[in-house]
This record gives structure tokens, C-alpha cells and sequence, in this order.
């Protein structure tokens, strides 16, 4: 029998968010409010970083994504989705806890898929937050973008004992810091196998990082990069899965992490919402304050209503996830509706707040241009309209069918 769908949170789940909302709080926000903490990239400077880290240890506040015998806190998937939406209230939060992007995703499928060796000697470092790490799969142009499978240039050809790779890589997230990489290389020309993944140390040699790829920002720690493979020789004991299971290496980290980047983006949204309610309510304007104008609270009203259709969106895809399923398509409905959310939310927000949410005064002009890349990064919108387009197409009716009691 199918469980009954259910976000009623249990008593040990609401308390860990309880806690999570506390220390995000007391520890993050105070930091947040000084910019003398943040770096050159407009994030957490390292050494700040790691004592806020000791005291998300010491809370017992750490992966919660990961199992409890591998370090973590063995949460669900829903359990996550409130966890990491409470975490991204501050723009360190994810970061604090160790659930922030690239690492989170990276954990999630060595654990899932990676042997006890591979476990012991690439998760556990990141579990631990003695190494950070990335994934390596975008190609410049004619490479590899949205359609991997089809278009991955880069190669991994067998010599003796090992895995030699040539190719080129770029929009690599941070791989200037990253110390374990997992990279995505083309084996065969077989159209559904013709991927494999493997994984390799900052130290090895036969690769180099060419640039550091100037955005928009603000940048994630060690940036967006371009990287070069010249003869890098990887072993077998680090090829992850078998040979031809690349393809269902991405797809089992890139489901789960587009939806904890939605939970993510949820949080900073409510975020931008308590900025913008916070002045609104004390600004005035023609002889009210603003918050008493009917043209603000339409503003308002539209963002918390788009806020919690991307929680129930979210959470919806999550629960899926709970009961084994893959969720595609509710993982892309997420992702489309979650990152227009954040990109409508911020935008009000600063316009609420007028040249105060421009400034740098507050967050908004950061999580402004941050926000714009949520679009783009897991699967632009446009493909992931392209999938739900053909999955209703295939589907039809049934596209929109509820799940049934045996």
C-alpha cells in the first residue's frame, strides 16, 4: 500500500529545524551583517568558515544528508527539504551545516553508489569537511551542455591498468578549491553506455585548471573553472560503477541535487521577503507606510503565494523520492518553478525596497545576482520544459494521475 501524502513534519524533524533556524541565527546572520567576513568573491572568507563549522559539529548540525554511519544526520528527503530551506535563511547556511552545492550533490552519490574503499577514501574527507570537491562535465562549444550522452567530447581510453583521459572541461564550480573530482569522460561511441565516471585528486598530474571563468557572481569557493586533460591516468579502483555508467551516475546525483538546490532557494527566498517586509513596514510614503499601500501588499501577496507553491512543488517531489520513486518530472516542475520564484522574489523585494535594495546595504543586490544562475545551472528551464513536454506527450492524461492506495 502507498503511504498517504503527508508534510505533517514529526516531533524530531520539527525540532531539528527548531534548531536549525536557532543557530542560523546566533551564528550566521551576525556574520552575514559584517562584510569584512566575506572575501574576495563575495562569499564566507575560509578561516571564518571554519569556525562556524566547529560550532555546526558541535550543535550536531552537519550533513544531513548523509547516512549516521558515514558521519552525517540520515535524514529524508522531506526532512531535508525543511532542514535545508531553514540552513539557506542565511546565504553561509548551507555552507555551515556542509549542505551547500557542488559537495552536497558529489556525497549524495558517492554514498549511494560508491564502493566501501571509494567511501572511505573520497566521501568521507567531504563528509568530514576536510576537502571540498567537484564535479567535471560541462564542455565548451561543440561539447557536452544539456545532452551529455550525445555530445561529450572528452575521452577516457584504457592503457594497461588504467584510465587515460584527454579533453576539456569549463563552468567547472569549484574546482579551484576541489581536492576529489568526479569526472564524466566518454568510453564508446554507444549511444545509451557510452559514458563512464570516474574519479581523481587534485595532486594527480596530467590536468590543469587554464582559468577561472569571470561571472556574474558572487562565486561559490574556487569558482567557475576551465580545465585541461592531457594524460591523466586514473586506476580502476576509481572508476565509480562500472565502465558505461556514466550516464546513470549523472542522473542519480542530478536528480536529488536539482531538488536541494530548490530547497535551498526557497529559504533565501523567504529571506529576501523578511528584508523587504522589515523596511516596508517602517518606511512612508505619501502619509502611510508603505506596507499600508495596496500596490506593496499586491507585491507581497504574489511572492509569499509563488513561495509556497514552490514549498508544496518541492516537498511533493521530495515525498516521491521517500517512496523510491525517481520523480522526474515533479523534480522538473520544481526546478522551473522554483528558480522563477527566486528570480520574482528578489526582484520585487528590491523594488519594495527601492535604491536601499540596490545598494549594498542589504542582501538583495548579492542574492539578485546570484539568483539569475537558477535558471541555467542543473538543466536550463527551457530543457526541463522540453522534458515535461514529452513525458505529456507519452503520458497524456496520465501525466497528471494521483497516486492510489493497493
Amino acid at each position: 500500500m502507498n503511504p498517504a501524502i503527508d508534510f505533517t513534519l514529526s516531533p524530531d524533524v520539527e525540532r531539528i529545524r527548531q534548531q536549525v533556524r536557532t543557530f542560523v541565527a546566533e551564528n550566521c546572520l551576525p556574520i552575514e551583517a559584517d562584510r569584512a567576513n566575506f572575501d574576495d568573491h563575495e562569499n564566507i572568507s575560509m578561516d571564518v568558515l571554519e569556525e562556524l563549522r566547529k560550532k555546526a559539529k558541535g550543535a550536531g548540525l552537519w550533513a544531513p544528508q548523509i547516512a549516521e554511519n558515514l558521519g552525517g544526520m540520515g535524514l529524508s528527503m522531506t526532512a531535508q527539504a525543511v532542514v535545508y530551506e531553514e540552513a539557506a535563511y542565511s546565504i553561509f547556511g548551507p555552507l555551515a551545516i556542509n549542505c551547500a552545492a557542488p559537495d552536497d550533490g558529489n556525497m549524495r552519490l558517492l554514498m549511494m553508489v560508491g564502493t566501501d574503499d571509494q567511501k572511505e577514501r573520497w566521501l568521507k574527507p567531504i563528509v568530514d569537511g576536510r576537502v571540498r570537491s567537484s564535479f567535471v562535465m560541462t564542455e565548451p562549444h561543440p561539447g557536452s551542455g544539456s545532452d551529455p550522452a550525445g555530445m561529450m567530447l572528452t575521452k577516457a581510453e584504457k592503457k594497461g591498468d588504467s584510465w587515460v583521459i584527454k579533453g576539456r572541461k569549463w563552468f567547472i564550480t569549484g574546482a579551484g578549491v576541489a581536492e576529489h573530482f568526479i569526472i564524466i569522460a566518454r568510453t564508446s561511441d554507444d549511444p545509451r553506455n557510452g559514458l563512464s565516471a570516474f574519479m581523481f585528486h587534485r595532486d594527480q598530474p596530467g590536468w590543469r585548471i587554464t582559468r577561472q571563468v569571470p561571472i556574474m557572481g558572487p562565486e561559490e569557493h574556487g569558482g567557475h573553472c576551465e580545465l585541461e586533460f592531457d594524460g591523466l591516468e586514473i586506476p580502476e579502483r576509481d572508476v565509480l560503477m562500472n565502465i558505461g555508467d556514466g550516464m546513470r551516475a549523472t542522473q542519480i546525483r542530478l536528480g536529488p541535487a536539482r531538488l536541494t538546490h530548490c530547497m535551498r532557494w526557497l529559504g533565501m527566498s523567504r529571506r529576501a521577503m523578511d528584508i523587504a517586509a522589515d523596511y516596508v513596514r517602517v518606511r512612508k510614503s505619501f502619509g502611510d507606510v508603505l506596507a499600508d499601500h495596496e500596490g506593496v501588499q499586491w507585491i507581497l501577496g504574489d511572492a509569499a503565494m509563488d513561495i509556497h507553491i514552490g514549498r508544496l512543488a518541492t516537498m511533493f517531489a521530495a515525498w516521491k523520492l521517500d517512496q523510491g520513486g525517481r520523480a522526474r518530472k515533479e523534480i522538473s516542475m520544481a526546478k522551473v518553478q522554483v528558480a522563477d520564484t527566486l528570480n520574482r522574489v528578489v526582484d520585487s523585494c528590491i523594488q519594495l525596497c527601492g535604491a536601499r535594495g540596490y545598494s549594498q546595504d542589504t542582501l538583495l543586490e548579492w542574492m539578485y545576482r546570484y539568483a539569475r544562475q537558477a535558471k541555467l545551472v542543473d538543466g536550463a528551464s527551457e530543457v526541463h520544459k522540453m522534458v515535461l513536454s514529452r513525458l505529456y506527450m507519452k503520458e497524456g492524461q496520465d501525466f497528471w494521475s494521483w497516486a492510489a492506495s493497493d
